[in-house]
Order: structure tokens, then sequence, then C-alpha cells
């Protein structure tokens, strides 16, 4: 029990230190690279807290996909850091509020749940209930309890990639488009064309 609480202990230090260090950092890579972190630190809380399926997908989906991407794009784009910069003095006291406000929040969730919920001993947890495992626990909730907000938030994620699709879709003059019919109904015979080539001569369009 000692150990289990001196690996929680630590873990939710550098959860905490890694946190601070993405928003303090100058460097936007270092920044990935600490959320990266603290994404590895926070899987271990997870599995520390019996949620081993919820470890694997923070690790597998945060870290192996979008910490990498976050990282790929902010090497390969050519921002001027300098500029953006210039305007945080400006929405520093509005960023300041909207922090503590959201702080508050989740010191009032976390006394909530400390008090009421299951860190307080008073709720059993599904899966230790029935005996199941924690993947089947969570599918259950997941696709009976909840399956409707499952569903809006799939169809917010589609509008959100058509959205991106629009606003960076950029028709350039000269250029041309493929045709989507045209491509489909494409067959071998007009798609190629097989030549008959004589050792020593080329081809001639």
């Amino acid at each position: 029990m000692a150990l289990q609480a001196i690996a929680f202990y630590l873990l939710a230090t550098v959860t905490v230190v890694a946190g601070l260090c993405v928003v303090s950092a100058r460097n936007p890579v270092h920044s990935v690279l600490f959320l990266i972190l603290s994404f590895f630190s926070a899987a271990g809380l997870f599995v520390l807290m019996g949620a081993e399926f919820l470890a694997m997908l923070l690790v597998v989906v945060y870290v192996g996909a979008v910490a990498v991407l976050f990282l790929f794009v902010v090497m390969m784009l050519d921002v001027d850091f300098a500029a953006l910069r210039q305007g945080f003095a400006q929405y520093a006291p509005i960023g300041a509020i909207i922090g503590g406000f959201l702080a508050f929040e989740m010191v009032l969730v976390a006394t909530a749940v400390s008090s009421h919920g299951a860190a307080a001993g008073n709720d059993t947890p599904m899966a230790a209930a029935e005996g199941l495992s924690n993947a089947e626990t969570i599918g259950r909730v997941l696709y009976t309890d909840y399956i409707y907000f499952f569903q809006a938030a799939g169809l917010v994620l589609l509008v959100a990639m058509i959205g991106a699709i629009v606003l960076t879709l950029r028709h350039k003059p000269g250029v041309r488009r493929q045709v989507i019919a045209d491509q489909v109904a494409r067959t071998p015979k007009s798609g190629m064309r097989i030549v008959q080539i004589k050792p020593g001569e080329g081809i001639s369009e």
C-alpha cells in the first residue's frame, strides 16, 4: 500500500509539473514534449486506479496520434511566435478570469467526488460488482446509458472535420481539378494504352 501511495504522489507531481511546463515553456516543441510526458503520467494514474483500458487509450490515442500530430505541425509550420506573444499582456486578464473559473470548477468537482462519489467509498464499481473487465464495463455504460451523447459527439467531430476541409480548401486559377465521375467511370481500356516498342526505339507522343 505504501508503494502504491508513493507511485501515486510521484505520478501526480510529474503530471502537474509537466502541465505547468506546457503553458510556460517558450519553445513550442518543448511544450508538446511536456504534454506527452503529462499524458504518460496520467496513464500511470489510470493504471493505479484499475482503469487500465483508459490508460492504454490515453497512450495510444493522445500520445500516439494527437500529441505526435501537434509536434509535427509545430515543427513544420513557419509560425512567428514573437508576433503571437505581442498581444499576451492585452488578453492576460481575460485568460486569468477564465483560468480561475476553470480551477474553481475542478476544485468543486474534486470536492464532490471525494465526499460523495467513488473516492469516498459510497459507490461500488460495476466491474467489481459483476465481475466484468474494465473494457466491457466501459462499453456497456457507453453504448447503453450514454449512447445518444456518444452519437452526438461523433456528429460534432464530423462537422468539425468538414468545416476544417471547407476552410482550408482554396481554388487556384489555372489549376485543373479532377472530375470524380470521370475517375469512377474509368475503365482499363480508356485508362491505359499498350504500345509495342521495338528494341532501340523510344516512345513518341
